[in-house]
């Protein structure tokens, strides 16, 4: 089955894997993967939501307290300070901005105290779900391109690459999630014409970084994949989303004629100007 990922208001893991559970992709299948995993310290809950009026799959993932962080929260993602209280009822963006800051020493000042993962030890915990051969190795191959931007990013050897515990909860679900969505809807081929991107900066865990992010150039770089900067202030395109892109895709042209078997709908949680919505089809070439 041939997949189109329409990225006209970027894309994230969250948003990619709602666009596949509206196409689709089987959520008992889904949940069973995720709860095969040695990962504690969150809860998964799909819903629909409307974004611009439209019907659209939500995919959140909502961390325990101890591992809660502010990419709900705008104001803070951008730069204004205020007091950052948690409001469990906020959408929780879980996706956006978990993997910017690895391989630091622990923030004395951070409320809870948080363990590191490595590239081996997530590998080896994908390795331990009950995936199919085809989704498991999807996740390792998304999370190898992540780490390797993030080792670019950071100046150091892949095996340094460390993912803050929090990033690493919502990065393992996302991807790993996304990787056997895929595998359920059976996509071999992806088409990924372009990814549009905003600008400005964006709050990671120790300061502001310009959007777009190093892990997502890197990403789209060392991948060949094409961006195209919005006049919108914020990260449309987060590194897991562009990582998973760069994993499925297979070609960046549209046959010139195809068939739409099935259209699906991505919320993302973030508030911008233009939507955060991911639009994913199942095409046939004709």
């Amino acid at each position: 089955m041939k997949l189109y990922l329409e990225c006209a208001s970027g894309i994230s893991g969250d948003m990619t894997v709602a666009a596949l559970l509206d196409l689709g992709a089987d959520e008992g299948t889904l949940r069973q993967a995720l709860a095969s995993l040695p990962v504690e310290g969150y809860r998964v809950e799909i819903s629909r939501v409307f974004k611009a009026g439209l019907d659209a799959c939500d995919f959140a993932v909502l961390l325990d307290e101890a591992l809660e962080n502010h990419d709900h929260d705008m104001e803070y993602l951008h730069g204004h300070s205020h007091d950052h209280t948690h409001d469990h009822e906020h959408d929780h963006d879980h996706d956006h901005h978990e993997e910017h800051g690895h391989d630091h020493p622990q923030d004395q000042n951070h409320p809870h105290p948080h363990a590191h993962r490595g590239l081996p030890d997530i590998l080896q915990i994908i390795q331990a779900g009950a995936l199919t051969p085809g989704a498991r190795a999807l996740a390792e191959r998304i999370f190898t391109i992540l780490a390797q931007a993030e080792a670019q990013a950071h100046g150091v050897p892949l095996e340094q690459v460390h993912f803050h515990e929090v990033g690493a909860v919502d990065s393992i679900v996302d991807i790993v999630a996304a990787a056997v969505c895929l595998d359920n809807l059976g996509v071999t081929e992806a088409v990924v014409p372009v990814l549009n991107e905003g600008s400005g900066f964006v709050r990671c865990q120790h300061g502001m970084l310009p959007v777009p992010v190093p892990a997502t150039l890197n990403i789209a770089a060392q991948q060949g994949l094409n961006l195209h900067i919005l006049p919108v202030e914020g990260e449309l395109v987060t590194p897991t989303g562009a990582a998973i892109a760069a994993a499925v895709k297979t070609e960046d042209t549209l046959p010139e004629r195809f068939r739409v078997v099935k259209t699906g709908y991505g919320a993302g949680k973030r508030h911008y100007s233009v939507p955060s919505l991911l639009r994913a089809m199942l095409i046939e070439p004709m």
